[in-house]
């Protein structure tokens, strides 16, 4: 007699694996690096202001798309860390960046940059 309400069929659970029992291809052979690095995403690309594409473009400074990349990922890196302006040093160019906003504020050479002050900078990023 069921009373109307269906009958479910049980099913035993497997039993568990000892440490001894445990498959070889149970185990995932993903390191805890590959796993983690899997899960960072790839910063979002700074932006340059017209202030500081200006100043690029009258200073004759140029860039190119690695140094970009280290810069992008050394600001995002320190944006982790709690910074919100920071100083980017290269060999040839120094930067303002608004890490806060992914913004660059300002570019100068190293040569102008050697006799600057800079206020309200939190963090100093140096890039070889």
């Amino acid at each position: 007699m069921n009373n109307g309400f269906p009958i479910q069929s049980v099913h035993a659970l497997p039993k568990p694996y000892s440490k001894k029992e445990i498959p070889k291809n149970a185990a995932a052979k993903t390191s805890f690096k590959d796993v983690l690095q899997q899960q960072i995403v790839k910063p979002a690309p700074l932006k340059i202001s017209k202030h500081a594409n200006e100043r690029m473009d009258k200073r004759g400074i140029e860039i190119n798309s690695a140094q970009w990349e280290t810069i992008n990922r050394k600001v995002a890196e320190a944006k982790q860390k709690g910074v919100t302006d920071s100083l980017v040093i290269t060999d040839d160019a120094t930067l303002v960046v608004s890490a806060k906003n992914n913004t660059v504020i300002t570019v100068m050479d190293r040569q102008e940059a050697k006799s600057q002050i800079f206020t309200n900078i939190n963090g100093t990023i140096v890039i070889d």
